[in-house]
C-alpha cells in the first residue's frame, strides 16, 4: 500500500490541526496539504508546505521594474508576459515542499534535475519495505526502433507474460536475499538469532531498481516548471510522467494564473531554431519545401513536422 499506518496517521493529525499565520495562503492548496496523491502502483505525490503565490510572483517583478517605469495593470498579464520573455527571478521567489515515493530508477532519472534540495530516505539507518513497481501489461513496450530512449509496440501474449514473471521472480528473489543478508524481518526482528547479519549499507546492494524510495523534494516555482516542461511531455518515459502530471493538477491549485501561461507557452507551445523559422516563412510564402533542401538533419526535420503537424514525407 502506499502509505504505512503511521504516515497516514501523522497525515490525519496534520490536517487535523489548522495554523493561523499572516503570509499568503493559497485555499485549493491548504485543501490537499499533505494528503497523498497515489502513483503507479505503490508511489504517490503530497505537498507538504509551500511558500508564495501568483501574488508573490507578480510582487517580485514589480520591485524589479523600479521607480518611474509602467507598472502593469493586470496580474495575469504580467505573469504571462514573463513567462513568455522567459523571466525566470520572479518565479523564484515561490517554493514548494513534496514527499515523493517512487521507484529508484525513476529517483535516479528525476535526480538529474541538479536544482531542487533533496533528503532521500536512507536504507544505510532503515530496511526498505518490501515493494517493487511492476508494470500494467499495458506498458511493456519493445525498445523502439528509431528513438534509443523511447517505446516501441507493446509485447503481447506469452511474451508479455514472461516479462511480468521475470519482473516479480527477480523482485522476489531479491528481497529474500535482501532479508537473509540483514538476518532480519521487515519489523527488524532477528531472523537467526545465531547470525549477526551484514550491514546494512551493504545488503541493500543487491536489491533491483524497481524497488521503492522517498525523498522529501524542495523547488523553486520557476525549476519546478523546468522539471514538469521536460516530464511531463509525451516524449517522457511513462513512469516519471506519471508523477509530473499529478505535480502539474497541484501546480493548477498552487498558482493558477502561473499555471495557465506555463501551459500555453511551455506545454502547449514550441521552439523554433532559426532555420526552423526560416523554414516556417518560406511555406506561408507558398514555397514547397522539402527535407533535402531545408538545412535540416533528417532527425530535425522529423521533429520540425511533428511540431508543425505535417508527415515528414509531405
Amino acid at each position: 500500500m502506499p502509505l504505512t499506518p503511521e504516515q497516514r496517521d501523522e497525515i490525519d493529525q496534520q490536517r487535523s490541526n489548522p495554523v493561523q499565520t499572516r503570509r499568503a495562503t493559497v485555499p485549493a492548496l491548504e485543501e490537499i496539504l499533505y494528503e497523498a496523491f497515489p502513483a503507479l502502483d505503490h508511489g504517490f505525490v503530497r505537498v507538504i508546505d509551500y511558500m508564495g503565490d501568483d501574488g508573490a510572483v507578480v510582487q517580485a517583478a514589480r520591485v524589479s521594474y523600479g521607480r518611474g517605469t509602467k507598472k502593469v495593470s493586470e496580474d495575469a498579464g504580467l505573469i504571462r508576459y514573463l513567462m513568455r520573455h522567459w523571466h525566470s527571478t520572479p518565479f523564484e521567489m515561490c517554493e514548494i515542499k513534496y514527499h515523493v515515493k517512487l521507484p529508484i530508477f525513476v529517483a535516479r532519472q528525476w535526480i538529474r534535475h541538479r536544482t531542487a534540495n533533496v533528503n532521500e530516505y536512507s536504507a544505510r539507518y532503515s530496511i526498505l519495505d518490501k515493494e517493487f513497481y511492476i508494470p500494467a501489461p499495458e506498458h511493456l513496450s519493445a525498445q523502439s526502433e528509431i528513438n534509443r530512449q523511447g517505446r516501441g509496440d507493446v509485447l503481447q501474449g506469452d511474451e508479455a507474460a514472461r516479462v511480468l514473471d521475470l519482473l516479480r521472480e527477480d523482485s522476489e528473489r531479491a528481497y529474500r536475499g535482501y532479508a537473509e543478508m540483514l538476518n532480519q524481518d521487515d519489523q527488524g526482528a532477528a531472523l537467526d538469532p545465531n547470525r549477526s547479519g551484514l550491514a546494512r549499507e551493504l545488503a541493500r546492494m543487491n536489491l533491483s531498481l524497481n524497488y521503492y524510495t522517498q525523498w522529501y523534494w524542495k523547488v523553486d516555482l520557476h525549476n519546478l516548471m523546468h522539471f514538469l516542461r521536460l516530464r511531463a511531455d509525451s516524449h517522457a518515459q511513462y513512469e516519471i510522467r506519471v508523477y509530473a502530471d499529478i505535480m502539474i493538477d497541484i501546480l493548477q491549485r498552487w498558482v493558477p494564473m502561473t499555471s495557465e501561461a506555463f501551459r500555453d507557452y511551455r506545454l502547449g507551445g514550441t521552439h523554433l531554431s532559426a532555420t526552423g523559422l526560416a523554414i516556417v516563412k518560406r511555406m506561408l510564402a507558398g514555397e514547397i519545401v522539402v527535407q533535402g533542401d531545408s538545412g535540416l538533419s533528417k532527425r530535425e526535420w522529423r521533429e520540425l513536422m511533428e511540431q508543425l503537424g505535417r508527415s515528414p514525407d509531405a
